[in-house]
């Protein structure tokens, strides 16, 4: 991609309180062929078990997928995720990845990424909001009531 720093450097930025990693992650598109993907990776305290993970093949379309938080620090370690969000280590050639597969409806495409940016930056997200204060702001009665009200049918 054009503008990357061809040892694939990444990018953090936190502005309004949302922290952002920006890394180009490779997509495997077969045994010999990749193709580079710009993945940024963004935290929001205010919905902190969630990763929007928004994906760019340059010239081609943005796709956003929300990934667990947990799913993505447990899947740098560990087999992480069922269905349609998968993540697992890989240490090929003594270099630290992960492979991160996404599934929707018959399609699914699986990425290389690099560890150690991804670990420091979740590290760090888990420094803004700690994995026990996740649901510390949710209004739990609001959202119970949510859920019990009777659906209302909209006419337009």
């Amino acid at each position: 991609m054009s503008g990357n720093q061809p040892d694939g450097q990444t990018f953090r930025a936190v502005s309004h309180g949302c922290s952002e990693l920006v890394l180009d992650i490779e997509r495997l598109l077969d045994l010999t062929t990749r193709q580079t993907v710009r993945a940024e990776f963004r935290f929001d305290p205010d919905a902190p078990w969630i990763v929007s993970v928004e994906l760019t093949i340059e010239g081609g379309p943005r796709v956003l997928w929300r990934i667990s938080r947990d799913l993505l620090h447990q899947g740098l370690y560990s087999v992480s995720g069922l269905g349609d969000v998968q993540l697992w280590p890989s240490y090929p050639a003594d270099r630290a990845t992960a492979r991160l597969q996404l599934t929707s409806r018959d399609t699914a495409a699986l990425f290389e990424l690099p560890v150690p940016p991804l670990a420091e930056w979740l590290a760090d997200t888990y420094e803004l909001v700690p994995a026990e204060a996740e649901l510390n702001e949710i209004d739990w009665d609001a959202a119970t009531a949510d859920l019990l009200q009777e659906p209302q049918a909209h006419c337009d």
